[in-house]
């Protein structure tokens, strides 16, 4: 079934969700994600029945706003969205810039959800005083008023009730998983050295997130990890140590586009990582054996 998207992300793992499931077991007390953005993994392990309560988290506070209004208040923000969609029509790049000021000096959930609907490939970026500055995509309105109602709407009735929402580091939500929990991290890629990352609210040490996980490692908590890829022979990001004994899944996530524009045709492989206590929880093969999986799109390989 086609999955009730609230808002476009860059980085979403929407359309690969499905095959990210594959890998949960089936006794999962609770689905934790401590890098939420769309919780995009959320959605589709509620729908499909593979978790039944969820922790939601973002270190972006207009980020969870806007999910605790998506969930609470779905008629209320999605009226909102549609009398600014309405608004905008005939001066559509004039009144983004108005919101996006207006956003910036008061950050309400409406706003910031306008903003998601338009901005170019639906990706947040701020400037070095923590501001929202990405440029509206001008070839697009935003989604329709009465697509967005359903997607929240739908979204609400999935959540409510079921659901907890923090704004916290994501070390503190990891703090409180436990082994009968699944934790699902899809942490900044090219923020993991420290550098600031002008498409987040904070950076990430690669250091400090190592030792997070070795702490999952100690507490038997299973884990899956989205951290890496490659685009045809070209790698993206630092391999993680051997010895988080973390086995490496690779999955196509079908063309790059941006291979596309430079007339080279590549595809997208993304990386999971599958922490020690998921694997013996799903009865999976030793870190140095190498398996082809019935999916074609899967290839097991230690790390």
């Amino acid at each position: 079934m086609r999955l009730p998207n609230p808002f476009p992300y860059q980085g979403s793992k929407r359309n690969i969700a499905d095959r990210i499931l594959a890998f949960f077991p089936k006794d999962i007390s609770r689905l934790i994600e401590p890098f939420a953005g769309s919780a995009a993994v959320s959605i589709a392990a509620g729908y499909s029945g593979k978790a039944k309560s969820f922790i939601i988290n973002d270190i972006n506070k207009p980020l969870m706003n806007l999910w605790s209004s998506i969930i609470d208040e779905p008629e209320k923000i999605s009226s909102s969205y549609e009398a600014l969609w309405n608004r905008q029509l005939g001066m559509e790049r004039e009144f983004y810039n108005q919101i996006r000021t207006l956003h910036n000096k008061d950050p309400r959930p409406e706003y910031f959800l306008y903003l998601l609907a338009r901005c170019v490939k639906g990706s947040i970026r701020y400037n070095s005083n923590g501001d929202f500055n990405q440029s509206p995509d001008n070839r697009r309105k935003g989604m329709r008023p009465e697509r967005m109602r359903k997607n929240i709407v739908q979204i609400s009735r999935l959540f409510r009730g079921r659901a907890e929402l923090f704004n916290e580091d994501y070390k503190d939500v990891l703090d409180i998983s436990k082994a009968a929990d699944l934790v699902y991290m899809d942490p900044p890629y090219q923020g993991v050295g420290g550098v600031r990352d002008p498409r987040y609210i904070m950076g990430l040490s690669r250091d400090e997130f190592i030792d997070a996980l070795a702490s999952l490692n100690e507490k038997g908590v299973s884990y899956i990890l989205s951290y890496d890829g490659r685009t045809g022979d070209k790698f993206y990001g630092e391999s993680l140590p051997e010895k988080l004994y973390l086995l490496r899944v690779e999955m196509s996530a079908g063309r790059s586009s941006q291979a596309t524009l430079l007339g080279r045709k590549e595809n997208t492989f993304e990386s999971l990582y599958l922490s020690p206590a998921l694997r013996e929880r799903m009865d999976f093969p030793d870190k140095d054996e190498e398996i082809v999986m019935p999916c074609r799109n899967l290839l097991f390989q230690g790390s």
